[in-house]
């Protein structure tokens, strides 16, 4: 008879697992985090060009590390089967899947500057951001198949190492970056182009260390072993699987930039304002994030069992503990609001009254916000684990663009609540998503298993 796990049970294996995955991303959002400030150091100029290529980068990320993402399900439901052969064949499935991708946008990458021109970007800037990508955008190889790796081993329950090849990751950044940028400790200085050379450099690097580990520490799944063998069947459930997942990911984000749109008609100072709260909400998000990877793997292994029980009750965990991290933002957010927007301001700024004055009024909405996003992304975690992410790409396509952008734009500018209304979108749109991604878990698939 297969023994029961209790609740706290549940509670240790998800942190087991979700604490160093939480980790993980927020060493990657400190990456991003070290680029924009050390070139913010540099330059205005070369701060503006990055942030456009690198969101242009990220888009395209995006979309691509869905078959990534996909393989982690994929993995976990084929390792309770002990199916060493499926475990092999979705991994190197992913891997073939992210290269196709990546070769098919990198002249993307390489003549970005009259798409980016076509977006009604400066000259100078669309100028200076075309010449970073087409350093940087290498990069995108070897952090999509980063992506395929990272999600085999913490599948495999092996978390830990992808924590800590992230954290060396964001050291190796950080040290590269202030070398190439600034032409430090002898070497030249390439300002933009060294941020570019950095970005390429990390992206390859944690690649080979996950690669090594893997090979390494688990040779009996031989990855690489006849690697050029088509395996048709296998590309296509990872491709159906994959596909939805990327598109679901660039509906979210492609909410909060026009969020972001919507904030820049507002002036510089709201922008400044929104930017500041979107960072310090994207920061306690990837709390939700490791959560949510952590209730696709327990998920996926409880699908590969059958075990709709065992399923249920760890997924009321993985809520709660969302919940209960909720609840400390909320505390976090309305008590220190202040001071956390102070941190990202020069102390003799003359926007600093205004834009604090605004911030925390947007910080207080987000108190409201962590709430449902952490919800919706652990419900999309957990669909994820069960293999489910068509209906569910749906559900936040039309909860992101039908719910969260009209009501941004009416609460804002219709009904004149500016900022605040904007945001206020956000938490309607997310809490849409969150609503309809349970509903679809509790009531159509739990019964199912």
């Amino acid at each position: 008879m297969t023994q029961v796990m209790t609740y706290g049970g549940h509670v240790r294996a998800v942190t087991r697992l979700g604490l160093p995955l939480v980790g993980g991303h927020l060493a990657q959002f400190a990456i991003g985090l070290t680029d924009t400030v050390m070139l913010g150091w540099y330059g205005v100029e070369a701060l503006a060009a990055v942030t456009l290529a690198g969101s242009y980068f990220f888009v395209l990320f995006l979309l691509g590390a869905g078959f990534g993402w996909a393989v982690m399900p994929m993995v976990a439901a084929a390792s309770a089967e002990d199916d060493e052969t499926s475990v092999r064949r979705a991994t190197r499935m992913g891997l073939w899947l992210s290269l196709f991708f990546s070769v098919l946008v990198m002249p993307m990458m390489i003549w970005s500057e009259p798409i980016l021109l076509s977006l009604g970007q400066t000259e100078t800037v669309a100028a200076l951001a075309a010449e970073y990508l087409t350093v940087a955008g290498w990069g995108i190889f070897p952090a999509l198949l980063v992506v395929v790796m990272k999600s085999y081993l913490a599948a495999l329950e092996r978390t830990q190492v992808v924590l800590w090849i992230t954290v060396i990751a964001a050291f190796a950044n950080a040290a590269v970056n202030y070398g190439l940028i600034f032409g430090n400790w002898g070497l030249p200085e390439l300002g933009i182009m060294g941020a570019a050379i950095a970005s390429v450099v990390t992206h390859a690097l944690s690649l080979v260390a996950v690669v090594i580990y893997g090979l390494r520490v688990l040779p009996e799944h031989e990855l690489f072993r006849r690697f050029w063998r088509p395996d048709w069947e296998m590309l296509a459930q990872v491709f159906r699987l994959g596909v939805p997942i990327g598109i679901t990911s660039l509906t979210e984000v492609s909410l909060f930039a026009a969020s972001a749109m919507m904030m820049g008609w507002l002036g510089a100072v709201p922008l400044a304002a929104h930017g500041i709260a979107v960072q310090l909400a994207s920061a306690t998000f990837m709390v939700h994030l490791g959560l949510s990877n952590a209730a696709t793997i327990r998920a996926g292994n409880a699908y590969g069992r059958r075990d709709g029980p065992h399923m249920a009750r760890g997924a009321k965990v993985v809520f709660v503990l969302s919940l209960a991290m909720s609840a400390l933002t909320i505390v976090w957010f309305l008590t220190g609001a202040e001071g956390l927007i102070s941190l990202f301001l020069e102390p003799d700024d003359p926007d600093r009254p205004e834009i604090l004055a605004i911030g925390v009024g947007l910080l207080a909405i987000a108190a409201l916000f962590q709430l449902v996003d952490g919800a919706q992304v652990v419900a999309l975690g957990l669909l994820r684990g069960v293999q489910d992410t068509t209906v569910p790409m749906v559900m936040a396509a039309l909860s992101y663009w039908a719910v969260g952008m009209p009501a941004s734009y009416l609460l804002g500018f219709t009904f004149g609540l500016e900022g605040i209304g904007v945001w206020l979108g956000l938490v309607l749109g997310l809490a849409s998503a969150a609503v309809m991604l349970m509903i679809r878990f509790w009531r159509r698939v739990i019964p199912t298993i």
